[in-house]
């Protein structure tokens, strides 16, 4: 069954006159007239529409933007027609910001060779084999004096022994050139002949009077390993290179008996598991350091006899070798 409802249209709701709504939106144009003391009538709101096409009709009479070209000009001249508290104030604001000429114009200058992490390689060098072995590390072609730059105050100069023996004055010219442009100067030496002895010393006194520091490598493997560690250590401290020691006891008393010829590690704990202590070890006798396994005749011998020869020759014994 369909549901019928009759509307009274003689209701007073119906009936009743309404009031007309607020207008929400209101044109620049009211307001001024509104803000003059003009009166302004309620009963005709604008409509939306209406109020669209009204303010854009005051926007197109109205004063156009300032383009960006023109607003630092005007502010310039508006800077020249203050005073010179405000004339402070907009040197300040034109320091703050800077445009983008002043920012592009800083312009970075070269670093320093060495500075980075690949070793520089000179020109003169191509083709040196030593080059295909230097692979942990990166390495580059620039213009520099010497054969490699190794950091900023590290350079190496390399030098066939062959070479050397066919021009001897080659490397005078070279260390002559070089000078002492870099703290660390290191001679990179390739022994590649069969009897080196001679040339090594007339080698070794004019590094001396250079100031320069000797390597021999015996390949080109091995001369690119002292290019490689040259550069790998560059910024590391000497503390590094050192031997890492423990502090503990069992490590400086395996530190100190290793020292003695033949005596290993294994031999140290044998010690100490026997004679407790070194004190025990230094009274035992060789009859008692004999019984102890993995020591032979030799090797305790030469373990007491280190242990309780004095360390300095005593003057009666010098005298008679003299006499005699």
């Amino acid at each position: 069954m369909k549901k019928r409802f009759n509307v009274d249209l003689d209701d007073p709701a119906f009936t009743k006159e309404r009031t007309p709504p607020k207008p929400h939106f209101k044109s620049s144009s009211i307001r001024d007239e509104s803000s003059s003391g003009a009166s302004v009538s309620t009963e005709q709101p604008l409509s939306y529409a209406e109020y669209i096409v009204q303010s854009k009709k005051s926007s197109a009479g109205g004063p156009h933007p300032p383009r960006p070209e023109q607003s630092s000009s005007k502010s310039s001249t508006s800077c020249e027609e203050k005073g010179s508290a405000t004339l402070q104030d907009c040197t300040k604001h034109n320091e703050q910001d800077p445009g983008p000429e002043s920012s592009a114009g800083k312009i970075m200058g070269p670093k320093p060779p060495g500075s980075g992490s690949s070793i520089i390689v000179s020109p003169r060098q191509r083709g040196n084999p030593i080059l295909k072995h230097v692979r942990s590390v990166p390495w580059e072609f620039g213009e520099v004096v010497p054969d490699y730059v190794l950091g900023q105050t590290t350079c190496a100069l390399f030098l066939s022994l062959r070479y050397h023996n066919l021009n001897p004055d080659y490397i005078h010219e070279r260390l002559k050139v070089l000078g002492s442009a870099f703290v660390l100067r290191v001679l990179l030496l390739l022994v590649d002949v069969k009897d080196p002895h001679h040339a090594l010393k007339e080698l070794a006194r004019i590094c001396i009077m250079a100031d320069c520091t000797l390597i021999l490598s015996w390949s080109p493997e091995e001369a690119g390993r002292y290019l490689e560690t040259y550069k790998s250590y560059e910024n590391k401290p000497a503390d590094l290179l050192k031997e890492q020691v423990d502090k503990n006891y069992l490590s400086q008393v395996t530190d100190c008996m290793t020292t003695v010829k033949s005596i290993n590690k294994t031999d140290t704990m044998t010690l100490l598991s026997t004679f407790s202590t070194v004190e025990g070890i230094i009274d035992a006798s060789k009859e008692k350091l004999l019984l102890c396994p993995g020591f032979g005749p030799q090797k305790a011998r030469r373990l007491h006899d280190t242990l309780h020869k004095p360390f300095l020759k005593s003057k009666n014994k010098d005298s008679k070798t003299a006499g005699i």
